[in-house]
């Protein structure tokens, strides 16, 4: 499929995720936060005891199964611009669903590392994951801000090849090799650091570790404030760069003709 055909199955696609009703829309972005959480489970483990790039090669499980299981993920949803730029899609449903997912997305995440730290997943490598929690909190904001655009870029990337392949395999084929890019690149993604930093948080109590500068007000002001910002920009400035190639530019050319 090309990526104008896309363009215009996303007209319809994008908009009917604005028509989901509330609590079903809430119920589906907490299982996205829990599959991406999951994701990070796996991939800080592997990381762990192969190194970055096995971390990397694990971690585009998490988008495989939020694609294939239909679940709604924030950073992927801000391609719904697209509907909205069309006018199919008023900016106030187009906020409301953003809000709605984005809170499911943080208590799936949240809950994943909860139950995952408390049930002794990281036993023989928590110091891995409390690490990685201390040093996304110490990212100045500006380049927090500019590693959630490029991270956001290739998940929509990620989003918008797999919306292009047919069944599961071709769906995840798609999306892999975008996502590998960005983890390997350290790049910030919101939804995955609400399991991170959390993670770390709960690791610092269950096992008794005290990090300078780890804390919740770290996690939301430091550091999930500038990466969610960062990938609204790259999310919604792809997806209007898009819908402009795609949808606006053709328009244009067929009104002069």
């Amino acid at each position: 499929m090309s990526s104008k055909q896309i363009a215009e199955n996303y007209l319809i696609s994008g908009a009917a995720k604005a028509d989901i009703p509330e609590g079903r829309m809430f119920l589906l972005a907490i299982l996205a936060g829990a599959f991406i959480a999951l994701a990070g489970v796996a991939s800080t483990i592997g990381s762990a005891l192969l190194g970055k790039i096995a971390g990397a090669l694990i971690f585009p499980a998490g988008l495989a199964m939020v694609v294939v299981m239909g679940s709604e993920l924030f950073t992927g949803n801000n391609l719904m611009i697209i509907p909205a730029l069309e006018k199919r899609l008023s900016v106030k449903k187009l906020l409301a669903a953003w809000l709605v997912v984005y809170l499911g997305n943080l208590a799936g995440s949240v809950l994943i590392a909860a139950m995952t730290v408390w049930a002794g997943t990281f036993d023989s490598c928590y110091e891995n994951l409390i690490a990685t929690a201390a040093a996304k909190t110490a990212l100045p904001f500006g380049t927090a801000f500019l590693r959630g655009i490029l991270c956001n870029v290739l998940v929509c990337v990620a989003v918008w090849m797999s919306m292009g392949a047919s069944g599961p395999a071709g769906k995840i084929g798609a999306l892999y090799l975008p996502i590998m890019v960005f983890v390997l690149c350290g790049f910030e993604h919101s939804v995955a650091n609400m399991f991170y930093i959390p993670g770390g948080l709960f690791a610092c109590l269950r096992y008794g570790v005290t990090e300078a500068g780890l804390g919740w007000g770290a996690f939301l002001w430091k550091n999930l404030l500038p990466v969610t910002l960062g990938n609204m920009i790259g999310g919604v400035g792809l997806g209007a760069l898009l819908w402009f190639i795609h949808l606006r530019a053709p328009k244009q050319a067929a009104q002069r003709v």
